[in-house]
């Protein structure tokens, strides 16, 4: 009989458990939703949620974004003038290291005889130009200084269209300025004819607004890590060639290339970039790219690559574009040897392999 009763009031007490559950879950949505409980019970009807805000970001990213002011002297002669004229030219850059390297823009401070950085704490410094990149638009300068700011960086960084980002510069000297937008693209090459001095580049693509003095900016994530360096130099033109307008369409050079360029200023002086001398296009229905031209004095045609091949692999990995082989080759050091699996059309597409030593390419910064 006892065991009986504990039954029934064991079935009871689960009914009863299974009711107030399905209250609950009536009265707390959020609980569907694994939200956990909600204690603001007695919080008034009215309250809201915190805002949204990238404050937190900003705060670890801005102070290590400087303004950077380039002076330099016009001395053509003009019968009316008499002394050179001073220019000054205005851009940002961005301190990536605890001894004072900063990376900008190599259109910021072209020609410069005298370079002034700004920190946002006040402190005006001289900066020495350590080496320049006309290829991808980026220079390196440097700064001496106790306690100066540094960007967070991150060298697993994964840039994905989509991604939110805030741009951090000085437009038109006005002081320094967030923007934000969303990656819009990646791997934005051969832009030669819209960011001058750009022709290497593999650009992010982004619609967070950047004007003049914005170029050398920070461009980071959500987390004030560092994502690319800013470049506000694009420009396209009308019919009758006129400088247009462009709504939503900035670029920056992303962080990894842009390392590798400050890491190869700072190590040599300059930046070596590999060589293969070929030319190619992408094949639509297939993977692997069409060789189009082959330089006759360049190390491709010395081992053999000819006009036609169609290139499927670079050291045993399946060939994406003709950009992206064409920029592993430029971030190979010259002497090195890379293996090309390659079909050729008089050899029925026969598989070939082909292996070629780089040589040092045109491109290299001086």
């Amino acid at each position: 009989m006892k065991n009986s009763s504990w039954l029934v009031f064991l079935i009871k007490s689960i009914l009863l458990g299974i009711f107030v559950a399905g209250i609950l879950l009536l009265a707390m949505p959020e609980l569907r939703n694994n939200a956990g409980l909600s204690f603001n019970l007695f919080q008034s009807a009215g309250s809201k949620p915190p805002p949204l805000s990238f404050a937190e970001a900003i705060g670890k990213a801005a102070p290590a974004v400087v303004n950077i002011y380039s002076t330099s002297y016009d001395t053509r002669p003009l019968y009316y003038r008499r002394q050179p004229i001073e220019r000054t030219s205005l851009g940002s850059g961005v301190i990536m290291t605890f001894n004072g390297h900063i990376l900008t823009c190599y259109h910021v401070i072209k020609d410069a005889e005298r370079i002034n950085v700004m920190l946002q704490d006040g402190r005006i410094l001289e900066a020495s130009l350590v080496g320049q990149d006309p290829h991808t638009d980026l220079a390196v300068l440097k700064v001496t200084d106790e306690n100066l700011p540094v960007i967070p960086q991150s060298e697993q960084y994964n840039t994905r269209v989509g991604d939110l980002v805030l741009a951090i510069g000085n437009p038109y000297n006005l002081g320094q300025t967030i923007t934000q937008g969303i990656i819009s693209a990646t791997g934005r090459g051969g832009l030669s004819n819209y960011v001058s001095n750009a022709n290497y580049a593999d650009f992010i693509q982004m619609d967070a607004v950047l004007n003049e003095g914005n170029s050398g900016g920070a461009l980071v994530d959500s987390n004030g890590t560092l994502v690319g360096i800013n470049n506000a130099n694009f420009k396209t033109l009308d019919r009758n060639r006129r400088i247009k307008d462009v709504a939503g369409i900035f670029f920056a050079v992303p962080y990894a290339l842009a390392k590798r360029v400050m890491d190869d200023i700072i190590a040599h002086g300059r930046v070596i970039r590999g060589y293969l001398g070929i030319s190619g296009a992408e094949i639509i229905s297939d993977a692997g790219i069409l060789v189009t031209g082959v330089d006759p004095l360049g190390p491709a045609a010395r081992y053999g690559i000819r006009t036609g091949d169609i290139l499927v692999k670079i050291d045993g990995k399946p060939i994406e574009s003709t950009f992206k082989t064409l920029d592993q080759v430029a971030e190979t050091a010259p002497g090195s040897e890379l293996t090309f699996e390659l079909l050729r059309e008089d050899e029925d597409k026969k598989r070939t392999t082909v292996s070629v030593t780089v040589k040092v390419s045109e491109l290299t910064s001086s």
